[in-house]
C-alpha cells in the first residue's frame, strides 16, 4: 500500500515507545567496537516537520514526544538518551522537527556502522534520500519492498545487526508477511536482533500477532506493550502499541521496568492506560 504517510503520526505515543527502544538497542550494540548494521524495512521519510500540514492535522505529537520534551528535567535516566537524540534536530530548544527511525539510528552510528533503508512511497523515498544525501558511504536507501529486500541483506558482513520491521498494517496481509519474513530472517541470521512494531487494536490479526511471533521459537525474546487508553466501545481505533524483540539485550527488561510506568503516567489518556512486559532471555 502506498497511501500510508507516517508524517500524520510523527512523534506520537507509538513513536516514543519504538524510538526509545531503538536508541537503547543501538547504544547497547555500540558498547563494542565491532560495527553494526541497522536495517529498516519501512523507513518512511527520515525526518518530519511538526508544523507541516500532515503532522499538524491531528497533532499526535502533542500526546507523545511533546510531553517528554516539556518535562525533560524529570526524565528517568533510560529515556534521556532518546530525548537527547531528538534534541539534535531541535538545537534552539523548540520542538519543531521529529526524527524518524533512520534519522535516530544515524545519531547513534559510528564511522564503521551502516544503515540499509527500504521505502516504497515515491515521495517519502525521495525525502529519505535527501535526508541522507551526505552520508552515502554509510547509508543505502532503496525504493523497494522491505519485506522482500531484507532477505538479500542477511547475514550482514559484520554479523551484528538491529532490524526494525515496522509496516503500517493497513492491510491484513502485513500481519502474515511479518511472521513469514521474520521466520525466513531467523534462518538466515539467527543471532540478529529483530524488532517488530505492532498496533494494539481490537482486530484479531493484531491480537494474535505477538503469540504467532512467540511461536517462532526464538530462545530469547521480549514483548512490551503500552496502552495509552482503553479500547473504544465500538472496537475501532488504536489504543496503544507493542514491540516484540527477538534476541534482546539481557539488560533491557530492567531498563523497561523503569521506563514503562513513567510512560504510562506521562502518555496515558484515561484510567485504562497501562503496560505489559513479558520476556524470556537465555
Amino acid at each position: 500500500m502506498l497511501s500510508y504517510r507516517h508524517a500524520f503520526h510523527a512523534g506520537n505515543h507509538a513513536d516514543v515507545l519504538k524510538h526509545y527502544l531503538l536508541v537503547e538497542l543501538l547504544a547497547y550494540y555500540s558498547r563494542k567496537d565491532k560495527p553494526w548494521w541497522y536495517i529498516d524495512t519501512h523507513a518512511g521519510a527520515g525526518c518530519y516537520a511538526l508544523d507541516s500540514e500532515q503532522a499538524a492535522k491531528n497533532a499526535e505529537f502533542d500526546g507523545g514526544i511533546a510531553r517528554l520534551w516539556n518535562d525533560r528535567e524529570n526524565l528517568p535516566e533510560p529515556l534521556q538518551a532518546y530525548v537527547a537524540a531528538v534534541a539534535q534536530f531541535n538545537p534552539h530548544g523548540r520542538l519543531l522537527f521529529y526524527p524518524g527511525s533512520p534519522a535516530l539510528a544515524m545519531t547513534q552510528a559510528r564511522e564503521q556502522d551502516r544503515l540499509r533503508l527500504f521505502e516504497m512511497h515515491p515521495t517519502d523515498v525521495e525525502l529519505l534520500q535527501q535526508t541522507f544525501a551526505r552520508e552515502t558511504d554509510q547509508v543505502l536507501v532503496r525504493r523497494s519492498d522491505g519485506f522482500a529486500g531484507l532477505r538479500g541483506l542477511l547475514p550482514p558482513p559484520s554479523r551484528r545487526a538491529v532490524v526494525l520491521i515496522d509496516p503500517p498494517y493497513e492491510v491484513k496481509e502485513d500481519y502474515r508477511r511479518v511472521v513469514d519474513t521474520l521466520k525466513d530472517a531467523m534462518k538466515r541470521f539467527a543471532s540478529g536482533t529483530y524488532v517488530v512494531w505492532y498496533p494494539l487494536l481490537a482486530r484479531p490479526e493484531a491480537r494474535q500477532l505477538p503469540e504467532r511471533l512467540a511461536e517462532l521459537g526464538a530462545e530469547s525474546w521480549l514483548d512490551v506493550r503500552l496502552a495509552v487508553k482503553g479500547p473504544s466501545a465500538d472496537g475501532f481505533g488504536m489504543f496503544g502499541s507493542g514491540l516484540f524483540v527477538i534476541n534482546p539485550p539481557w539488560v533491557l527488561p530492567e531498563r523497561l521496568e523503569v521506563v514503562m510506568p513513567w510512560l504510562v503516567k506521562a502518555l496515558g489518556e484515561d484510567d485504562d492506560a497501562g503496560f505489559d512486559l513479558e520476556h524470556h532471555i537465555e
